[in-house]
């Protein structure tokens, strides 16, 4: 992808993000563009910035930290790790991103805590719920999403921000609707109960369905192809 056309996808995402937001007559401020630039090279992450992005979102430890290092004159960069994450790369992550959006066991987000440098300041975090119950998905239960809650406003380290989800794919925009309904009824459900805690994010919606998402309250909104075009999967 040429920086004309990364300019041209850029501005493209940003005005559906406008647009989706103007139709659920939200505030055009309310919700944020994150970049998912997993499989994409340092270079395209660079362009980006250059375009007035700043936060970016990966899944893979190895390749992140490769980026970073390459990235690392860049100020205002924000690094948001958004998949699975296992136990030994909770030091790397800890040590190296600003955002983890997939925490959905107790033993995760102790290790983040636990790990993370405090000079760093707190690590802002959002729980991955299992929306939709597939069995092939990571994330906490509805049932036990308070109790991990209640886990991790007690580390020091981490600060709890909100809740993410991967829904399964709805063929329309109530089956869409649905799922992420559920997460923010799940998120002011938490309000209530902790409403000390700074549970001011959702992060869901996708290039399928950002706009049922913005509908729903999202307020942190992950592109990737919509963005930086196909991933090579032979990167992985």
């Amino acid at each position: 992808m040429t920086d004309t056309m990364l300019s041209e996808s850029l501005a493209s995402a940003r005005e559906r993000l406008a647009q989706a937001l103007a139709a659920a007559a939200r505030p055009a401020e309310s919700a944020r563009l994150l970049a998912v630039s997993k499989t994409k090279p340092a270079n395209m992450v660079r362009a980006a910035w250059k375009l007035g992005q700043r936060e970016f979102g990966e899944n893979y430890v190895q390749e992140a930290l490769e980026k970073q290092a390459e990235l690392a004159d860049l100020s205002g960069i924000v690094w948001h790790f958004i998949g699975p994450l296992q136990a030994n790369k909770t030091r790397a992550v800890a040590e190296h991103f600003d955002w983890v959006h997939s925490v959905d066991r107790e033993k995760i987000a102790r290790r983040l805590n636990d790990q993370r440098p405090e000079a760093l300041g707190p690590l802002q975090i959002c729980l991955q719920v299992n929306v939709s119950g597939e069995t092939s998905k990571s994330g906490v239960s509805f049932d036990e999403l308070e109790g991990l809650a209640k886990a991790v406003l007690s580390m020091p380290h981490l600060r709890l921000r909100g809740l993410m989800a991967i829904p399964a794919p709805a063929e329309d925009m109530a089956g869409q609707r649905e799922p992420l309904a559920r997460l923010r009824q799940a998120l002011e459900a938490l309000r209530e109960r902790f409403p000390d805690a700074p549970l001011d994010t959702l992060s869901m919606g996708m290039s399928d369905d950002l706009e049922a998402a913005v509908l729903e309250g999202a307020n942190l909104v992950r592109l990737g192809t919509a963005i930086f075009g196909a991933r090579d999967t032979s990167r992985r």
